[in-house]
């Protein structure tokens, strides 16, 4: 008769393997806190980026400027292509009684909002109803307010990693996510909506009067009052963690951050990894660039489409609620690969839309848009925005897994900055590539090309009207799409083996 051996009970040895099996689920208790503070500093920090977005629709609406002039404003977002340059700074140089990361923040919040103010105190002389605008001080300014925004980015990436416990690090992707369109929103839309006449009247006003709700101005003004505040409330309340009290702190100082930047740079799998970031996104940058300005020549008000926009906002406010668990999975690179075709082959719905935009919405010279336009536009408008949210919700699930937190401002910024030149070299060329294919002739004068602002009012001048025989914005974003295709048959199964590799992979050790 055999004997049955069994294990005795040890209730230490099994709270610690309880432990460790749940040490990596994520469990948001006694860190809402946290999270919701994230999430505003998020916020805070997409503010400038929407407000950097609605000014060429001001622009464009008004015909102040071309295409042209339009590359020259896209500029102003190149800033964050310097990321990784200041991620070591931020990483190395602070003071330790403030803070690692307030040290940074609370003086690049606190300059934003007084730039805010400054522009608030101009923005009329700058941007008149009616004349040139000051395109020169425009673009200064918000550049300036971009190179701070910059380096807030970085020090929020940072702190995202060790403001929330280690097993919900996972949840710094959906502050990212969510944060950066609720502020977006709020400095995009608002400015348009909140400011038109037309749509206050006819949506916020019992009595129609003249002015909007509130003036540009006003807005500005506000949101720099915000900005102090908030910073204010941060210095004074938030305590942050000291970070020589965690086990994996490691203290380098400037050259050796930069040393360890150069070191992460050198990895083979970084180098393939940023070749495929810095040209993932040109393949849609012809939708996504031109696509609101063409819009807006062929007769649709910015107003129509800010009232569209705000309810793609809605659809990013509520999505992280259904997808996020997903996309922050195991296997976040899956999921913004399988995106990637739906979504290039979703810009044929753009050229099909703004071809047939004028027919549809011009009667005998007079603009009047039927409510299955509006249903069309919203409907495509929707799909991109979702096919957009999730491939950037999982491509920052990726950037989270792949990051060293003891280095996690300069891991999160060289991914962030890699990805962001992808979109910002595109956005600028295509501009110029719609313009250098777009091809126009006054119509009583074919030596008039009507090329600048000045070449229109002279053929408007001498009773013609410019007409474009060849449009290059479909030119361009059939070229992206062939771009774009290219690349997903190249890079597929190449990123999808970096998923199951272990994080000693991507680690740097520092001597």
């Amino acid at each position: 008769m055999s004997k049955s051996h069994t294990k005795k009970y040890d209730p230490e040895e099994a709270e610690a393997a309880n432990k460790s099996t749940m040490i990596d689920v994520p469990n948001l208790k006694g860190d809402w806190l946290n999270f919701y503070l994230l999430l505003l500093l998020y916020v805070l920090q997409g503010f400038p980026i929407g407000l950097t977005f609605t000014l060429p629709l001001i622009l464009q609406s008004r015909k102040m400027v071309t295409y042209e002039e339009q590359a020259l404003f896209s500029i102003v977002l190149w800033p964050f292509t310097l990321k990784v340059l200041l991620a070591p700074l931020v990483d190395s140089l602070y003071v330790q009684r403030i803070g690692r990361r307030k040290s940074w923040l609370l003086p690049l919040q606190y300059s934003v909002g007084i730039i805010l103010m400054y522009m608030a105190s101009n923005i009329d002389i700058w941007l008149p109803e009616s004349g040139k605008p000051n395109l020169k001080m425009i673009v200064s300014v918000v550049f300036a307010m971009n190179v701070l925004s910059t380096i807030q980015d970085v020090v929020v990436d940072g702190w995202s990693l060790t403001m929330l416990k280690r097993n919900n690090v996972g949840h710094a992707s959906t502050c990212n996510t969510s944060g950066l369109p609720i502020g977006m929103f709020i400095g995009s839309v608002c400015p348009i909506l909140l400011v038109s006449e037309d749509f206050t009247n006819k949506y916020l006003r019992v009595m129609p009067t003249t002015g909007g709700l509130i003036t540009l101005q006003s807005f500005l003004f506000l949101w720099s009052i915000i900005f102090l505040l908030i910073t204010t409330l941060i210095g004074i309340f938030k305590k942050e963690k000291d970070s020589r009290l965690e086990l994996d702190h490691v203290k380098i100082s400037v050259f050796q951050n930069y040393k360890l930047l150069w070191d992460i740079i050198n990895k083979p799998k970084i180098k393939l990894l940023a070749m495929a970031l810095l040209t993932a996104r040109f393949g849609f940058s012809g939708t996504d660039s031109a696509s609101n300005l063409k819009l807006i020549d062929a007769g649709v008000s910015k107003d129509d489409i800010m009232i569209t926009t705000t309810g793609m906002y809605a659809v990013k406010f509520i999505m992280p609620i259904f997808v996020s668990k997903y996309c922050s999975g195991s296997k976040p690179m899956d999921i913004y690969l399988t995106m990637i075709p739906i979504k290039l082959i979703w810009s044929i719905t753009y050229m099909i839309l703004i071809y047939y935009t004028p027919s549809l919405i011009n009667h005998n010279g007079v603009i009047n848009v039927p409510i299955y336009y509006y249903f069309s536009l919203a409907s495509i408008f929707t799909v991109n925005e979702m096919l957009s949210f999730v491939m950037l919700l999982s491509l920052t699930a990726f950037f989270c897994r792949l990051s060293d937190p003891r280095f996690g401002g300069t891991y999160m910024s060289l991914f962030n900055t890699f990805y962001y030149v992808g979109w910002l070299i595109p956005n600028t060329l295509v501009l110029k590539i719609v313009a250098l294919l777009t091809f126009c002739t006054c119509s009583n004068d074919i030596r008039n090309s009507c090329l600048t602002p000045d070449s229109k009012r002279l053929c408007a001048l001498n009773g013609g009207s410019c007409q474009v025989y060849v449009d290059g914005y479909y030119l361009t974003v059939i070229i992206c799409m062939v771009i774009g295709f290219v690349w997903y048959f190249f890079y597929k199964n190449k990123l999808k083996n970096y998923q199951p590799m272990s994080n000693s992979e991507w680690s740097i050790n520092v001597s």
